[in-house]
């Protein structure tokens, strides 16, 4: 396999459709790989925002060069590397989070794909996807939440499932559950929304208020799912009570069967609250996970236990990951982990023109997060920067604190 030429490129001279390489440690961008494929304005943009003279040119658009692709084994990396400083174990975790939550995502896609045809197979491959949430969970004692995501602001069924799933089980863990209690956790919020493969795209959707129709015919989508399930005789009823009553609630205004808290177990409650939260930012009814804290709050104090809500923001911190926040020292930033210092979370930072972004750790360097601030209070190169367009999503963190 032959190597595509690595000539000097200027930065005015990056096209979409190029692959390149970055002249940079991988801990100095916010790119995954330091060979990146040109494939939007906004990675040209920030690219550009990263101070460097040139980029390396692999190969063009149609250019028919193979390139030996850069090993994306990143699990094999961190076991091999030796100790390093903080900031390059955290860049490797956000990488590690990253690429487990896409993982996760397509066996998830398998699953859904299989739950009809292959009943069987879409159970051995939904119990292998939660002894690896399990397990991402406890690899460390102390877990945290990284920001991850796809490339497009809308957020998949499957995408928010993993993302419940993982919120639900740092609730669980909080809260000393049984392991069959966060498998069963994990397993109803992966599994809790595939009913809505039922429902009509027109329906699913739409941006705007739907029509009492279309609101009733979506509220059966917890229903549509049970009956998914309970025909293949495989899941348990722990998990099939979760898929049938996560949108229900404490005060009984839930749906499909209006139960209240004595009726509703504790793990389906976790699962109930943690998709509340998930479902105002994957629906894009809410574009800040702080905002969406605090709707819960204003909206939600009577639906669900307080003491489950106090556990999840415990989890989220005050500035959860993938709020937009200005800092002390009047840079933007987005927080991209939670840490213990609820104030100085990991954050993917930049100057107000969007540029001089890097990975910052804000307990290092004594900078503080003043507060959260709205995309409308940012410039363009900094949208671009801090990619604020991109849905948002949660994945474990492996990093050891």
């Amino acid at each position: 396999m032959a190597k595509a030429p690595q000539r000097k490129l200027l930065l005015s001279e990056i096209q979409l459709g190029m692959r390149v390489k970055l002249p940079l440690s991988w801990t100095n961008h916010p790119f995954l790989f330091n060979r990146v494929d040109i494939s939007s304005a906004a990675q040209i943009e920030m690219i550009r925002g990263l101070g460097v003279p040139y980029v390396l040119l692999l190969s063009e658009l149609n250019s028919g060069a193979e390139v030996v692709e850069e090993d994306d084994n990143v699990e094999d990396e961190i076991a091999a590397e030796p100790e390093r400083d903080l900031k390059a174990d955290t860049r490797k975790a956000i990488r590690l989070s990253q690429k487990r939550f896409l993982e996760n995502v397509n066996n998830c896609r398998n699953v859904f794909g299989k739950i009809v045809s292959d009943p069987e197979g879409a159970y051995r491959l939904s119990a292998a996807l939660v002894e690896d949430l399990l397990s991402h969970l406890q690899e460390v004692e102390k877990p945290f939440l990284t920001l991850v995501g796809m490339e497009d602001s809308d957020v998949s069924v499957t995408q928010h499932g993993v993302s419940v799933a993982v919120l639900a089980m740092m609730m669980g863990h909080a809260l000393d559950l049984s392991p069959r209690e966060l498998r069963d956790i994990a397993l109803g919020s992966l599994l809790h929304d595939i009913g809505k493969l039922k429902v009509p795209d027109v329906i699913r959707r739409k941006r705007g208020a739907l029509t009492p129709h279309e609101a009733n015919y979506l509220q059966m989508h917890p229903n549509f799912a049970y009956d998914m399930l309970n025909r293949s005789g495989l899941f348990p009823k722990e998990v099939l009570h979760i898929v049938l009553h996560h949108h229900e609630f404490i005060d009984g205004s839930g749906f499909p069967d209006g139960l209240t808290d004595h009726k509703i177990p504790i793990t389906t409650q976790i699962v109930s609250l943690a998709n509340d939260y998930d479902q105002q930012l994957s629906g894009q009814q809410i574009s800040s996970p702080q905002v969406a804290l605090g709707y819960l709050f204003k909206n939600r104090a009577t639906k669900h236990a307080e003491s489950l809500i106090a556990i999840l923001v415990k989890i989220l911190g005050i500035y959860p990951p993938g709020t937009i926040v200005r800092l002390s020292d009047d840079s933007v930033a987005k927080v991209m982990m939670t840490t213990k210092e609820v104030s100085q979370p990991q954050v993917w930072a930049c100057k107000e023109d969007g540029s001089d972004a890097s990975l910052r750790f804000l307990s290092d360097e004594g900078v503080t997060v003043q507060k959260a601030i709205k995309a409308e209070e940012l410039s363009e190169g900094a949208i671009r920067t801090l990619q604020v367009d991109k849905g948002i999503s949660f994945y474990f963190s492996s990093l050891q604190t």
